[in-house]
């Protein structure tokens, strides 16, 4: 089956996935400032278990990652949410997805914004995504590299990073319009924190704001420095 939004939805998860839904929207969103009401009907709305795999559908709405495949994860509910609430959204704004796993952010985007451009590097999940928004107008999903983006696509006027990164490229800054905003997860020795700023006209810089578990993301590590 597909919901009105032509998302696809499963019988056998049925009512008692929607009442667990609602449940991780009272117990861990609204409780901990993912305070943008928009936001919070996005992800009520949008049935994450039909972005997983079925081995694992039924961790959904757990208030950890989700284990997808080849070392990847599905974010925690929370870290997506404060991310959205922190990236200020707007019903005009372009987004570049990085990190679009099973298709679940880009889908809850796609309610609060006019475009999406999701990026994914992991061929199984872009097969999992494909078929998961399959019919979504406004969603253009992109197999390729992480860290280089989508330049084709640019400018954008939010930059999403749904995961942690030791740090963010300057390719993907790069795509992003002059005061566009960017959320992130931020990875330092194995500490993650939520991030978010803008682009300026000379550069960027990224300032935390909540110190909340993130999954990593492959690709984006910090050149090592040799010290004696």
């Amino acid at each position: 089956m597909r919901d009105e939004g032509g998302i696809m939805n499963f019988d056998l998860r049925g009512q008692d996935m929607t009442a667990m839904r609602h449940a991780m929207v009272a117990s861990q969103l609204r409780t901990n400032a993912v305070s943008d009401a928009r936001v919070v009907a996005a992800m009520d709305l949008v049935p994450r278990e039909a972005f997983l795999p079925q081995a694992v559908a039924n961790l959904a709405y757990r208030d950890t990652a989700v284990p997808l495949t080849h070392g990847r994860a599905q974010n925690v509910p929370i870290a997506t949410g404060r991310l959205l609430t922190q990236a200020e959204l707007r019903p005009t704004d372009k987004v570049l997805l990085i990190g679009a796993a099973g298709g679940y952010t880009a889908a809850v985007l796609a309610e609060l914004v006019a475009n999406v451009v999701a990026v994914e590097s992991d061929p199984a999940l872009v097969t999992l995504a494909r078929t998961a928004l399959a019919g979504h107008a406004k969603i253009r999903l992109v197999e390729g590299s992480l860290v280089e983006g989508h330049a084709a696509g640019a400018p954008y006027d939010v930059l999403f990073i749904d995961g942690a990164v030791e740090e963010v490229p300057q390719a993907l800054v790069d795509q992003l319009a002059v005061g566009g905003r960017i959320v992130s997860g931020l990875s330092d020795r194995g500490v993650t924190r939520l991030a978010s700023g803008r682009r300026s006209a000379g550069g960027f810089a990224l300032l935390d704001f909540a110190d909340i578990d993130c999954v990593a993301l492959p690709g984006f590590a910090r050149p090592r420095t040799f010290t004696f």
